[in-house]
């Protein structure tokens, strides 16, 4: 079975990547969002981007959920003490009165 290695076109200047003479060349270093292993590797900036929005992605998800846990504990803590006013006693303000009355 054939191997399937990255191509070493830049898609910047249209032709093989220059590596540490290009500034977009850049090392990175964290956690593979997929599998949790360490990571620390050079190259190209473009090439890294889907694989970074990934990592993006995942924390922009648990703050999401963060949020909404927090939501959660606000509310049943605020419920017991406030209370909504039934609707027939809230008077609804016409605008048109407003500017009528200066």
């Amino acid at each position: 079975m054939a191997k399937i290695e990255q191509g070493k076109l830049c898609p910047l200047i249209g032709e093989d990547c220059r590596k540490l003479e290009c500034s977009w060349y850049t090392k990175v270093a964290g956690v593979n969002p997929q599998n949790g292993e360490p990571v620390e590797e050079w190259g190209c900036a473009v090439a890294w981007i889907p694989f970074l929005q990934m990592d993006n992605t995942k924390h922009v998800n648990q703050q999401g959920a963060a949020v909404e846990t927090f939501r959660n504990e606000v509310l049943s803590y605020m419920a017991p003490i406030v209370t909504m006013q039934p609707t027939e006693k809230l008077k609804i303000i016409d605008t048109n009165e407003i500017n009528a009355n200066p």
